[in-house]
């Protein structure tokens, strides 16, 4: 981002909340990035940081191996909110003195404003909080004040105002906090001085700055699925360098009815050099056999990258790979725990970066998913098209049970077809977040015009969610379940029963694979 950006620094301690502290952040039109707390905080000098927010973390500060910071954050001038951990280990760094709460607090609780200006300005006096602690402050560090308690935890909120360094006990981010948002808006706005003149449409400016000034004449080679993230990254590498984008789509043969067909019409009618390459038969020769569900995405992705490769020398000299990469991917790509393990790695065409030796341009990289579908609909993509459920990077092998073969993927589609469009005829494909057909590696006794069957089994998965962290069975209408289970069984021949999964995330994934 351009050195100018109003920046929101959160530093990350393990929290499970710290990436919805971001969010809150983004929505009040805040800019912010979140690190680790292992980072090297000066990287953020020449940059217009406006404020630093502490997130939680499991650890207790009375572990020597508990995750810190440098104390000279605290001297740079900046404000500063600790929340839950972050506030114990700014009073610990400070002058504080910490010690095990005799009594744990988890959960609701009421919190007493004991100073209604500043952080909790417009509070009323009582209000619920989200509270999470084993430790607590015993002694408040030189300078600060007590600004708010709970009925268990006298020291529940700090502040020491001449230096603009605030500390909560509780987390102001999560829905369960009643005035949580008001509390951040008065840290950014009041007390930060933000602007909140973050948006999609600033954003698009900066991003086509960004790729200009990193790829200059070079040529960029970027893996387009179809899906909304690669898609709106053409878009913006579109407007930053035209014709030097080379999109390559493969079709994998495990991709939705018509969709090679249609995806590569909708994206030469926006005018992105595109290169379609029908590797169908390559993908199925290949999974022939293949059972296991890690085994069948290894050698997707292995193929993938066998055929991009061979689409890219046929383009000619490329100097940069692209990726549609989002700000969740590049969260759980690094280990945001101090020591601890990353949680997983995301490469969009992971093995291409270390095989082709290329550059890495991710031009959304700063953004979340509902921001990247906002940024769609200011670059023109279709609004049919924004608001299209998630699609598994291997596509229908991870829906298929079993072996993966041409006429085992020519079944799924067609009930995959029917299922969406009985969505989209009775106006409820908006209201649920990811909607699919899965064929299970099972066969069931039928009788059609009295003669038994002996064929496929599918299963029906809708559900509704918000970021797909967690989810809940869509609760469709009965009688359209029953229309879409007669349409199938009378269409797709091999089929001769229908099920629909009433299961929740957790226990159970999204996808069955």
């Amino acid at each position: 981002m351009a050195d100018h950006q109003e920046l929101i620094v959160i530093v990350d301690f393990g929290s499970q909340y710290t990436q919805l502290i971001a969010r809150r952040v983004r929505e009040a039109k805040v800019y912010c990035e979140m690190v680790p707390c292992t980072d090297d905080l000066s990287a953020f000098a020449e940059r217009n940081v406006k404020g630093y927010i502490l997130s939680g973390g499991p650890a207790s500060l009375s572990d020597p191996l508990a995750p810190r910071c440098d104390a000279s954050l605290f001297a740079l001038g900046k404000p500063i909110l600790g929340l839950c951990y972050g506030m114990q280990l700014m009073a610990d760094l400070l002058g504080g003195e910490l010690v095990p709460s005799s009594n744990r607090e988890y959960g609701r609780a009421k919190l007493s404003v004991r100073k209604s200006d500043g952080l909790f300005d417009g509070l009323p006096e009582g209000s619920q909080v989200w509270m999470s602690h084993g430790d607590s402050i015993k002694h408040m560090p030189p300078g600060f004040e007590l600004i708010g308690s709970t009925e268990s935890l006298e020291v529940a909120a700090i502040a020491d105002e001449e230096r603009r360094l605030y500390g909560l006990q509780f987390h102001p981010e999560v829905h369960h906090t009643e005035r949580g948002k008001d509390i951040l808006h008065n840290f950014l706005f009041d007390i930060c001085g933000a602007s909140g003149e973050w948006s999609t449409e600033a954003f698009v400016d900066l991003a086509v700055g960004k790729v200009r000034e990193q790829v200059g004449d070079g040529k960029v080679v970027l893996g387009i699925s179809g899906g909304v993230d690669s898609t709106v990254a053409a878009m913006v590498l579109k407007e930053a360098i035209g014709e030097n984008l080379h999109a390559v789509f493969v079709n994998n043969g495990l991709l939705r009815k018509n969709e090679f067909e249609d995806v590569t019409t909708m994206l030469e009618s926006l005018q992105i050099n595109l290169h379609p390459v029908d590797a169908a038969d390559t993908f199925l020769a290949r999974l022939a056999g293949v059972t296991d569900p890690e085994k069948k995405r290894k050698v997707i992705g292995n193929t993938f990258i066998d055929v991009f490769e061979d689409e890219a020398e046929r383009i000619g000299k490329i100097d940069f790979l692209a990726q549609g990469t989002l700000y969740p991917d590049v969260i759980e790509s690094v280990s945001f725990k101090g020591p601890s393990v990353t949680i997983k790695s995301h490469h969009n065409v992971g093995g291409l970066k270390e095989r082709m030796k290329l550059k890495l341009v991710e031009p959304l990289r700063e953004l979340f998913k509902d921001e990247v579908r906002a940024l769609g609909k200011v670059l023109g993509l279709p609004e049919s098209f924004i608001g299209r459920h998630p699609f598994p990077g291997p596509g229908l092998a991870v829906r298929i049970l079993g072996e993966v073969t041409h006429d085992r993927c020519n079944v799924l589609r067609e009930v995959d077809a029917i299922f969406i469009d009985a969505l989209r005829r009775y106006d409820i494909y908006d209201d649920i977040w990811q909607a699919f057909a899965v064929l299970l590696p099972v066969k069931a006794v039928g009788v059609m015009g009295d003669e038994r069957t002996y064929e496929n089994v599918v299963a029906l998965r809708a559900v509704t969610s918000t970021d797909a962290m967690t989810a809940d069975w869509a609760r469709i209408d009965p009688d359209i379940l029953a229309e879409v289970s007669n349409r199938i069984i009378n269409n797709v021949r091999g089929v001769n029963r229908v099920t629909y999964d009433v299961s929740s995330k957790p226990p159970a994934t999204i996808e069955w694979e």
